[in-house]
């Protein structure tokens, strides 16, 4: 059996497909969270970038030459500032000059919750899911946009409105010897490569400074707990359709389900009327539809079983007439036989109507027991018979039909091929093949001689006898198993009917 990696029955394709969707409208809510978020850590990190910078230019700019020299080298030297943070470094000279105020005596520590335990920033006691996750991904979930984040024009317009009309700003092509190194916002991944680039302020009438800015990196941190809600959010929505697709495949499966017991001649209940207005409806319409055909088949069959039993009595008096009135012995002879065949027909319309109205149960039956009956019954009248193969357990199967089936097969076989041949097949569906050595059917006739009544005159013989029921019969007991056959041409010679009945 090949593996099929799309579901094949419409409940696991409606979850398939409800799946597929929700990951993708995660996925889709996921990047456009992330996209947001960018874009606020884009503006809230060039706005104080740009704050920053203008504030040391302007404080640069009025300083006279040796202490801006001197500023110039401890900003080189120091690391710059922190843009964002807690406690961002701001220069000295562009703070606020304030009053001195008095010494105050250090606070005593203050005892926390636990006794013997002073104050001051507790350790991270992570959960055990987030402790066995990576250092990047205890923070929360990493996100890679596929676009960069646009910083750096935006900085340049930022600078530009902050420090007006004199300054003139732009971004260089290549890396200076000396800059003023500005460090990465904090809440960027750990571990992430930082690349920089050089920023150019010239003041008007003053020495031009280069400051050393990172680029902003691609990847997003998005909270864990945006990660959890999304999960749980898909677990309740699959949960849903779980529900509400059990409802719609239930009904129609017993509609399918019903649907073959009527193909196979089988009397179903009423399917139960529930559900979606619409599967009500289809049960209604499929109730009626059943009703009225177990009507016109009873009606149909009851009349021409009627008539068929009704031919027995002219057929009778004929046959007495024939042999009381008629001196010539060739031509009572040919009305005899005559008489015969038409008896032969009405004894096979009667065994047809029958077995349509037969309501024999399945039951478990041994094929190899009701086949080694079939022979013995061919070989006590002199006929060759052989069987190859064998079953591996009983079919549920109705054993009256099916032996009569397999008696009009192998009748066929050893009445034009002069003997029969049972090959035997189980697996999923159990094959029985009966072939002969006759003359074969002509590939026209081959779906025709299964029409009741039909024989053939060209590749069987007339005189040989029968009624052209038998396939019909035997395809009928086929259908009502659930199974199949079907004849066909064997390269050798002669005829093989291939009976397969599924195991199901």
């Amino acid at each position: 059996m090949r593996w099929r990696v799309w579901p094949q029955s419409l409940f696991g394709r409606l979850i398939g497909a409800t799946v597929i969707g929700v990951l993708l409208a995660q996925a889709a809510s996921l990047y456009l969270v992330a996209r947001n978020e960018q874009r606020v850590m884009t503006q809230v990190t060039t706005r104080i970038w740009a704050r920053r910078i203008s504030e040391i230019a302007f404080t640069l700019t009025l300083l006279p030459p040796r202490a801006r020299a001197h500023a110039l080298r401890r900003l080189q030297m120091t690391g710059g500032f922190r843009p964002v943070g807690p406690r961002p470094w701001v220069p000295r000279m562009a703070m606020p000059m304030r009053p001195p105020q008095p010494m105050q005596p250090p606070e005593p520590p203050r005892p926390t919750a636990r006794a013997g335990t002073v104050g001051g920033p507790r350790p991270v006691h992570w959960p055990w899911w987030r402790r066995r996750l990576h250092p990047d991904f205890r923070h929360g979930l990493l996100v890679h946009l596929p676009f960069p984040s646009g910083a750096q024009p935006l900085l340049l317009e930022r600078l530009r409105r902050e420090l007006g009309a004199g300054y003139r700003v732009r971004a260089l092509a290549h890396r200076s010897a000396a800059a003023i190194p500005v460090a990465p916002p904090p809440f960027g991944p750990v571990g992430q490569p930082v690349r920089f680039y050089d920023l150019e302020v010239s003041a008007p009438h003053a020495a031009t400074l280069t400051f050393r800015v990172p680029r902003l990196s691609p990847v997003v941190i998005l909270p864990p707990r945006l990660l959890i809600n999304l999960m749980v959010l898909m677990a309740v929505l699959i949960a849903a359709l779980y529900v509400a697709t059990r409802g719609i495949t239930r009904p129609l499966r017993r509609l399918a389900r019903a649907a073959e017991m009527m193909g196979r001649g089988s009397r179903s209940p009423p399917l139960p009327q529930s559900g979606a207005r619409e599967l009500r409806e289809a049960a209604r319409a499929f109730n009626s539809m059943q009703e009225r055909l177990h009507r016109y088949l009873d009606s149909r069959t009851a009349v021409l079983a009627a008539m068929s039993h009704d031919l027995k009595t002219p057929l009778t008096r004929l046959r007495l007439q024939v042999e009381t009135l008629i001196e010539d012995p060739a031509v009572r002879e040919r009305l005899g036989r005559e008489l015969d065949e038409m008896e032969g027909m009405v004894r096979g319309a009667l065994a047809l109507f029958r077995g349509q109205d037969e309501q024999e149960a399945p039951e478990p039956t041994d094929i190899d027991a009701l086949i080694e009956s079939v022979r013995q019954g061919f070989a006590e009248m002199g006929n060759d018979v052989q069987v190859s193969g064998h079953a591996n357990r009983p079919l549920s199967a109705r054993p009256q039909a099916l032996k009569r089936c397999l008696t009009n097969l192998v009748s066929n076989a050893v009445k034009f091929g002069e003997r029969a041949r049972l090959e035997v097949r189980d697996g999923a569906v159990l094959s029985i093949v009966v072939s002969d050595e006759g003359p074969g059917i002509a590939p026209p006739y081959l779906e025709r001689v299964f029409e009741p009544f039909f024989r053939l005159e060209t590749s069987r013989n007339r005189d040989t006898g029968g009624t052209g029921l038998g396939l019909s019969i035997a395809r009928d007991v086929a259908q009502a198993h659930g199974g199949t056959l079907q004849l066909r041409n064997r390269p050798q010679g002669g005829v093989e009917a291939e009976l397969r009945l599924p195991r199901r």
